[in-house]
């Protein structure tokens, strides 16, 4: 054991601190499978000031650290190098305080996503954003990554609900970031909208104030299934033009209805139509029920196979327990599952999907798609088993492609699963030199030693010597907090 160890095993108690190569396996890397590295150790606090102190604690030992949550990340961004701490926050899950009448909630970093509006459902609220993942991820781990899920057609992504968080910046001083009231002055920083997405570059948040939501008076979810994926995306593009705003629009290929009607999520989907629609509803009853028979006439006039649609919960949760169990349902099919993220313009999906599946077939993979198509941001699946070098390879290289033809198509190599390590390569494409110098100046301005999850996000740390000779302006800008 090195003095570091045995510094972290007096602080925290020899229990929350692991460190043995075979214990560090749980933690070699996230969903994104392909890059693997076993950290030097994790640390396991329970509090604030236990952060702080393990993060002062590095600091004075010029130690590395990473954040994490749940791991549940699909690009590498909690995937720690050998030199690296991580300190995993996945035992500061209390929700710390309800606000009912404000219609906050101010949780900890750890705290599962669904368990939040399990905890606030009896008072008739709930938290929007709903990543696939949402009943394993962390909120601490959605505000890294601005996660989105099927929900934010409507509602909007992490940024949007998140007023406030409490930050440990990377010498263990801490800052306030927003307010409870989401307010600002006129003029001053959005400071949460800028840390939310900054993927554990900044500092790490140990409390996070959330908006919450009423929940609507009615809500409907329908079904359809169609012969044609271009049938399914007309149909998205018929909806939004009718000037709807559903809560969600989600589309499954027919490779993936297939491998969740096989799995312990199968839903009832009929295998045999080569795309289904979800659509989801939301607001008084009268309202959904003529939005309803508007969306059911979009999916008639482009001769939807069949249409189910659901107002009761439970028969809602089985047209939702194929989309939601999607990802799990591909992990039959191989060892391995690449999650792409990529985004187009909405009225661009036919011809993406079809181009990727030229891709696919050109590199010997085969995509299948599960997307949140009102916002056009694409995931498709690649599954290939990663103990073959020249499978891996081929995957690899496939999203590379599939990634240039999005922003060639005018959109963006990620919607919701951040850069971290796996699009580092990816990043040029849609930004210049000039463009990642001053990214990397703002993050400078938050950690200018780069000591916070090095190697992630950014493909390199240019001016950030310069901004690290700015420490009034650091202080002044994230407000840190006198006698932390």
């Amino acid at each position: 054991m090195q003095a570091l160890e045995r510094d972290l095993c007096r602080l925290l108690g020899a229990q929350r601190v692991v460190y043995e190569p075979d214990a560090l396996l749980a933690w070699e890397c996230d969903g994104f499978t392909v890059h693997r590295s076993r950290p030097r150790a994790v640390v396991l606090p329970d509090s604030t000031a236990e952060v702080q102190a393990i993060v002062r604690l590095l600091h004075a030992a010029d130690v590395p650290f990473v954040p994490r949550g749940a791991g549940t990340c699909l690009s590498g961004g909690p995937t720690a190098a050998a030199t690296t701490v991580v300190i995993d926050l996945s035992r500061m899950r209390r929700v710390l305080r309800i606000a009912v009448e404000d219609l906050f909630a101010v949780v900890q970093p750890g705290v599962v996503n669904l368990d939040l509006t399990a905890a606030v459902r009896h008072l008739g609220l709930h938290y929007a954003p709903d990543p696939s993942s949402q009943s394993v991820c962390t909120i601490g781990g959605n505000l890294a990554e601005n996660s989105g899920g099927p929900h934010c057609f409507k509602y909007g992504m992490t940024q949007d609900h998140v007023l406030s968080a409490l930050v440990v910046l990377p010498d263990g001083e801490l800052a306030r970031l927003g307010c409870e009231a989401g307010s600002r002055p006129p003029h001053a920083l959005d400071l949460p909208a800028l840390f939310c997405g900054s993927e554990g570059t900044f500092a790490i948040a140990t409390e996070i104030t959330v908006r919450l939501c009423r929940d609507q008076e009615s809500v409907r979810t329908l079904l359809f299934a169609f012969a044609s994926m271009s049938a399914a995306c007309r149909t998205v593009s018929d909806v939004v033009a009718a000037g709807l705003v559903p809560a969600a629009l989600e589309i499954l290929d027919q490779a993936t209805i297939r491998a969740v009607e096989a799995s312990v999520y199968r839903a009832g989907y009929p295998p045999e139509a080569a795309a289904v629609l979800l659509v989801e509803l939301d607001g008084p009853d009268f309202v959904t029920a003529e939005e309803a028979a508007e969306v059911r006439a979009c999916g008639e006039r482009h001769a939807a196979l069949r249409i189910e649609e659901a107002v009761e919960p439970q028969e809602r949760a089985r047209l939702w327990k194929g989309r939601k169990g999607a990802f799990g349902a591909m992990g039959r099919l191989a060892t391995d599952l690449y999650v792409l993220d990529g985004v187009v313009p909405r009225t661009r999906l036919e011809e993406a999907l079809e181009r990727i599946a030229a891709i696919g077939r050109r590199h010997g993979v085969v995509p299948n798609n599960v997307f949140h198509a009102g916002d056009g941001n694409l995931h498709p699946n690649i599954s290939f088993d990663g103990r073959c070098p020249d499978q891996t390879a081929r995957t690899i290289a496939a999203g590379h492609e599939i990634l240039q033809l999005c922003v060639d198509l005018g959109g963006s190599i990620t919607g919701e699963h951040g850069v971290g390590s796996e699009k580092l390569d990816h990043i040029g494409m849609m930004f210049s030199p000039a463009d990642l110098d001053v990214m990397a100046r703002v993050r400078a301005v938050f950690d200018p030693d780069g000591r916070c999850n090095p190697g992630k996000a950014l493909p390199s740390r240019a001016g950030c010597a310069e901004v690290a000779k700015w420490p009034q302006m650091v202080a002044r800008v994230l407000g840190v907090e006198d006698g932390a």
